[in-house]
């Protein structure tokens, strides 16, 4: 399942077999980044009730066992269908996916220590989220560069073939970010916290200048040849997460400053995360505006349900985070009101998300092979030479 394809709508019978990891692609991830991100801003947010935090620990429970199920299936994809893998990576429009994976892993790792500290242990919590941190950053780092890469020299891609998810290995090294400065009160004093600091600035910038230098083109594709696919449609979404997982990164960074940079180091850090962050939450809210109205009109014109719904999961809740990181650093209730509103959309989006994916799942036509979409662009093509 690509985000310009959708599988065949036609039902499996006793004549068909059941689909296997075939044709299981990287964008299966998303499910767990969306999974992952309600617990997260859930728990970044200021509201306390009794109950909260035990679902936010069921959800957190659920995105882990969804990490390692996909592991799994995905290794096995690799073993039993490298054909079908290395298709996956000459395809320009399935390769930008291999950011979820990173971005998984970040995910699941950071509400391993925010959320799920209280059921493995503390000391448990911050060492799973160690490793998936340093995992999830490695592999992020890797798809930020190879992915492009792959772009340039091995991928042909027309002047209509811009398209949202080319943001989703750029955006991996904002996750690292946006989570990193939770390990900084875990590590020695000093050289150690000063450079994860600095570090997570360095991921922030190189991140944000991939996503400035991608956004004019989606947007120029857009306005030069229309709406995107019915399919694709709600991929306009995956804009939103580098502007709310960058907002989330400078004010988590302000945070992780106290008592470990100097002071005026941190008085700058959290006027940076207050006077970038407002402005970019303003362009964040204008973009969810036009994208919102994009999938309606999607929605008149028959879109139906395709793995591509996630989008409205994972870059909404880094809105929320960013949202809250604003409104510690303010003390402004409206930017509490936002998050609330965001977070509410949120849930409702990854309710409908997963019970989706669930029937797709069971019916077995989520793993079937995938068709091109009516109206896929037919320029984007694999090189091979």
């Amino acid at each position: 399942m690509t985000t310009l394809v959708h599988p065949s709508p036609t039902p499996l019978t006793r004549h068909h077999s059941r689909p296997g990891v075939r044709h299981l692609g990287p964008n299966w991830y998303a499910a767990v980044m969306g999974t992952a991100i309600v617990a997260g801003a859930g728990s970044a947010l200021p509201l306390r009730a009794p109950g909260l935090r035990g679902a936010y620990e069921v959800v957190w429970a659920l995105a882990a066992l969804g990490l390692l199920t996909l592991l799994t299936a995905r290794a096995a994809h690799w073993l039993r269908h490298p054909d079908q893998a290395r298709r996956h990576l000459a395809d320009p429009m399935v390769a930008p996916f291999y950011g979820c994976l990173a971005m998984a892993l970040l995910a699941v790792g950071s509400v391993t220590l925010g959320v799920g500290s209280d059921v493995i242990g503390k000391d448990t919590a911050v060492a799973a989220d160690a490793v998936l941190w340093v995992a999830g950053t490695v592999i992020g780092l890797a798809a930020a560069a190879g992915i492009p890469y792959l772009m340039v020299t091995r991928h042909r891609i027309g002047v209509d073939g811009a398209s949202p998810v080319w943001l989703l290995p750029v955006v991996a090294p904002m996750v690292s970010a946006a989570t990193g400065p939770a390990l900084v009160a875990h590590l020695p004093h000093g050289q150690w916290q000063e450079a994860m600091l600095l570090g997570c600035y360095a991921l922030f910038g190189m991140s944000l200048l991939a996503t400035l230098v991608i956004l004019p083109l989606v947007f120029a594709r857009l306005i030069h040849h229309g709406a995107l696919p019915l399919a694709l449609t709600p991929a306009l979404f995956l804009v939103l997460g580098p502007l709310g997982q960058s907002t989330t990164a400078v004010n988590n960074v302000a945070d992780a400053a106290h008592g470990t940079a100097a002071a005026s180091y941190t008085q700058a850090m959290t006027a940076f995360g207050v006077l970038y962050g407002t402005p970019v939450m303003g362009f964040a809210l204008l973009w969810l505006a036009l994208a919102t109205a994009m999938v309606v009109r999607a929605f008149r014109r028959g879109m139906g349900f395709a793995m591509t719904w996630w989008a409205f999961t994972f870059p909404i809740g880094t809105c929320v985070t960013g949202a809250a990181g604003l409104a510690r650093h303010t003390g402004l209730h409206a930017f509490n009101g936002l998050a609330y509103g965001l977070y509410a959309l949120l849930v409702a989006a990854w309710l409908v998300a997963a019970v989706c994916t669930l029937r797709g799942l069971v019916s077995g036509r989520l793993l079937a092979a995938p068709r091109p979409a009516p109206g896929a662009p037919a320029s984007a093509k694999a090189r091979t030479t």
